[in-house]
């Protein structure tokens, strides 16, 4: 009875309230309604205007100066006239289109209309400053750049690709200069901005080692850790954490290699390279397989020239017989810690030819070794020059082939794609063939991300 009696008090209460403010709540309602309505539909035009934080902090290894940083950093703040892909190919970035005159020696861009650097001035062909050596530069107007070279030079394409930048490195990229702390000459952390929107923030932090960037990860500095040689973490992996993604990649910027000292006694034959050439394994753990010295995505790379080198004990045998007869054969592979691994998978495979080879880790390029297991970064253009000629002091294998310096020589001076095909897939060849290098692989990398 009692429970009765306060349902109708309960009712009764109700409609005397919306007796007295009923129209109120109504209006309440219907206003509420018309709001949510819309909210609902220009939400997208408040989140686009509203300034939502995302700061995203990013761990690298190597030591880089403001001039050296790593091309996918420099490409945030700005561009050069030309942009190049991963095949090589080059297309317009800052220029329109490009005219190529004197059998490669002049160049005459068009430069694009409206481009402004990040502290508003207007990008024209006074702002294009590359300072090349043997070229004369001319402006003939606002948007017109000419280059007169005094040597034809046919990656120079690949050149004007670099990034263009005002003093206080300010470009014309999406994003700008926030903050830069430097260690000496060198890069310690620089933090970059969008410019749509400064809450949107990506600081780079620079680390000596794999070592201690990793740490730097599991210590919270960073909370992306770009670039790893392995996901290992003392005697556990980053697989074994939580709310933790791994994302492996091959990177197609690096090449590993076995460097043969030409003029050591027993590397100098061109049989005994090519014998430890084909003893090594047909993959390795740490990367993708690559016995070129070109990626596969490059155009200069001849199907027709690189079949695959695979493994082959008996022709290994058959070459290290004809050049040393019954010695049994040793050698010393100084290697980077990030190739130690690699390194010792060499040596294992070696050894079944009856060749002792022993592991030695250095922290940088030696300048003597009879083996160094090492990378070299692959140019966007194939002109190889700088690592095969002859006379350059970057040759580190000491190497020397006439034949070899002439077609380096012509690739880098012939304008016409098709030609330089003919010539580089003529370098492959015979390079391949006198081996001063064993082409190993494209390494793997490894991008770590907190969740």
């Amino acid at each position: 009875m009692i429970f009765f009696k306060r349902k109708r008090l309960i009712i009764w209460l109700i409609r005397a309230y919306l007796k007295n403010h009923g129209r109120t709540v109504l209006l309440f309602f219907v206003a509420g309604l018309l709001s949510f309505l819309i909210l609902f539909l220009t939400k997208d035009f408040f989140i686009s205007r509203f300034p939502f934080a995302h700061k995203e902090t990013v761990g690298l290894v190597g030591a880089y100066d403001v001039n050296s940083l790593p091309s996918f950093v420099l490409l945030n703040v700005s561009h050069g006239l030309t942009k190049v892909d991963n095949n090589g190919k080059i297309s317009p970035s800052l220029s329109t289109s490009w005219k190529i005159e004197e059998n490669g020696k002049k160049y005459t861009f068009k430069i694009k209309r409206d481009v402004f650097f990040s502290d508003g001035q207007r990008f024209t062909s006074r702002s294009v400053n590359y300072r090349f050596s043997d070229v004369l530069v001319q402006r003939p107007d606002d948007y017109t750049i000419v280059f007169k070279l005094k040597d034809n030079y046919s990656p120079f394409l690949v050149t004007v690709s670099r990034p263009i930048f005002k003093k206080g490195f300010t470009g014309v990229g999406e994003y700008k200069l926030e903050g830069l702390k430097l260690n000496g000459n060198f890069v310690e952390s620089m933090t970059l901005a969008s410019r749509k929107n400064k809450y949107d923030t990506i600081t780079y932090q620079f680390y000596p080692t794999y070592d201690s960037l990793k740490t730097a990860f599991v210590l919270g500095e960073v909370s992306d850790a770009w670039g790893l040689s392995d996901v290992k973490f003392k005697n556990s992996t980053f697989e074994s954490f939580k709310q933790v993604r791994i994302t492996k990649n091959v990177n197609s910027e690096k090449l590993v290699a076995l460097f043969y000292n030409t003029q050591d006694s027993t590397l100098s034959g061109s049989k005994v390279r090519k014998a430890l050439t084909y003893a090594l394994p047909d993959t390795f753990a740490q990367g993708l397989r690559n016995s070129s010295p070109f990626t596969p995505n490059s155009w200069a790379r001849s199907e027709s020239v690189n079949m695959p080198i695979k493994q082959n004990y008996d022709h290994a045998r058959l070459l290290l017989s004809e050049a040393s007869g019954s010695a049994k054969l040793s050698f010393k592979i100084k290697t980077l810690p990030q190739y130690e691994d690699s390194a010792k998978e060499v040596a294992k495979s070696w050894k079944k030819l009856n060749v002792n080879a022993t592991v030695e880790v250095v922290d940088s390029i030696p300048s003597i070794f009879q083996i160094f297991l090492g990378d070299f970064n692959i140019s966007k253009d194939p002109d190889e020059y700088p690592l095969w000629h002859s006379g350059q002091p970057s040759n580190i294998t000491r190497y020397r082939n006439l034949r070899i310096d002439k077609l380096l020589e012509d690739g880098r001076k012939e304008v016409s794609v098709d030609e330089r095909k003919k010539i580089y897939a003529n370098f492959e060849k015979y390079i391949l063939d006198d081996s001063p290098a064993s082409f190993l692989y494209l390494p793997y990398s490894y991008k770590v991300t907190r969740l």
